[in-house]
């Protein structure tokens, strides 16, 4: 559905009536801003001359009441809406495929409350995530998130891809981290989980949201638990000789102790981006590890990081290259180390335990390498008790110049590279989300239970006006 026309004249002066005239527009130029994330096709698209798939309206509101509003309007109507926070994502989670409505959250962005005694901050999910953090540093306190895309991306996104940052292995997830929320449903009811995280009155509400990337309603306000920020915060960095050494000495590591980050990059990554950012040009797989918290504890943690990684043959770098990855970790995200045009790239992030975890790495590995000019780069981030992440990427420095092409290659080497780690035991994704890019493979990986996620969608959105064509609903 496009805004012109006499009636749809008059849907944009609803809309208007309840944000403001200033807040609601169909520019061209406006759509065209909302047309990308950091998936690669549709800024492929862009750059060739082409044009993405666009939505007709962008709205801004500055509340969930006027969040709400605006969705009794488009399920009245049955016009499309999607979530727009940051534009950070990779997976093409918030693209206007179908038009209609795109709600740009950004003055939904108030402080609500710190609460120190309880341990919580309450926010506007409109937040920058960084900004965030800021006023729990203020108090002494951090929400322990910080993932590459700080500076950038909003608390509603960073919920509604159930994401993750850096100081994960310590700290867990978004999902450890969040303790309720406010959402807007798809017919305009606002709506409360329980007001803490763990408890059994029936299924918690909170886990159905966080994850569901827009499809089942729209956060509007969070609250997360806060930690004081650590006494101290040591990093340090070892070199393995391969990466399946790696991997079984930071699992027993992890298994032993708690560190905050522990980054293992295989060989590929560790003499390329690792290279370009902190200077590292040695061969073998590159780790880096932080330990934070009391000073006594954080001592004693680190005499046995120093044990196991002796009995596995690392080689000890120092201090020196943690801390420069550590200052450069946002660097990461941005010009020119984030993979650009013309180049073709893709984020393939997977998680399995540990008795399957190098099975998926080398299966995906050999998956993807199979493609003539195919570079592949991967790194385990994020790690727990049973078993880590792998974050692998694909590079073709030259892919196809003729756009069809390039998009059925891109897909063939997706749908390879996943469908090699769902085979040995890995799962679709790990924290960037399923959007558009992974919707084809849901049912491949839920199976039967896939309809368990169809019969809430139902329920909850019978006009599946909510973020079409994404999380496979």
């Amino acid at each position: 559905m496009e805004f012109r026309g006499f009636m749809n004249e008059f849907i944009r002066l609803e809309l208007e009536d309840i944000v403001g005239r200033e807040n609601v527009s169909t520019n061209m130029g406006d759509k065209l801003a909302y047309a990308t994330d950091y998936f690669w096709v549709p800024r492929m698209i862009i750059d060739r001359g082409g044009q993405p798939a666009l939505p007709d309206c962008i709205v801004r509101p500055a509340s969930a009441e006027e969040v709400s509003k605006v969705l009794k309007i488009a399920n009245y109507y049955k016009i499309p809406v999607q979530t727009w926070g940051g534009g950070s994502g990779s997976q093409g989670g918030a693209l206007p495929m179908a038009g209609g409505i795109l709600l740009d959250v950004k003055r939904m962005d108030k402080l609500i409350d710190i609460n120190t005694e309880s341990g919580y901050i309450t926010c506007e999910t409109g937040m920058i995530f960084q900004t965030l953090e800021w006023y729990a540093n203020e108090r002494g306190y951090s929400v322990m998130h910080l993932p590459s895309c700080l500076t950038c991306c909003t608390v509603g996104g960073a919920l509604a891809h159930n994401g993750i940052g850096i100081l994960s292995t310590k700290y867990g997830k978004i999902d450890d981290q969040v303790l309720s929320v406010e959402v807007v449903l798809p017919n305009g009811d606002i709506i409360n989980t329980l007001p803490v995280p763990k408890h059994s009155s029936g299924p918690n509400l909170l886990n159905l949201f966080v994850g569901s990337e827009g499809c089942l309603g729209i956060m509007t306000k969070a609250r997360f638990k806060i930690t004081k920020l650590p006494e101290v915060r040591r990093h340090h960095a070892f070199l393995f000789n391969d990466m399946s050494t790696g991997y079984n000495a930071c699992r027993e590591i992890v298994q032993t102790v708690k560190p905050s980050i522990m980054r293992l990059f295989d060989e590929a990554e560790t003499v390329s981006i690792i290279k370009q950012v902190i200077g590292f040009e040695k061969k073998g797989s590159f780790l880096n590890l932080t330990v934070e918290g009391k000073e006594k504890i954080v001592a004693a943690e680190e005499e046995y990081i120093m044990e196991i990684a002796e009995k596995y043959g690392a080689q000890y770098l120092g201090s020196e290259y943690g801390e420069k990855w550590f200052d450069n970790r946002i660097t990461f995200f941005y010009p020119g180390i984030t993979l650009n045009n013309p180049k073709m790239f893709g984020t393939l992030d997977t998680t399995a335990t540990y008795d399957n975890i190098q099975n998926v790495y080398w299966a995906m590995k050999k998956a993807i390498e199979a493609y003539p000019g195919v570079k592949f780069i991967s790194h385990s981030s994020h790690w727990y008790e049973w078993g880590c992440m792998n974050y692998s990427r694909f590079i073709i420095e030259n892919p196809p110049e003729d756009t069809e092409e390039a998009i059925r290659l891109h897909n063939s080497i997706w749908n390879d590279g996943i469908r090699a780690a769902i085979a040995n035991g890995g799962v679709i994704n790990d924290h960037h989300g399923v959007g558009l890019k992974l919707s084809r493979l849901m049912k491949e990986n839920y199976g039967p239970a896939m309809q368990v996620l169809e019969g809430l969608k139902k329920e909850l959105d019978p006009n599946g006006i909510m973020n079409p064509y994404k999380l496979g609903l």
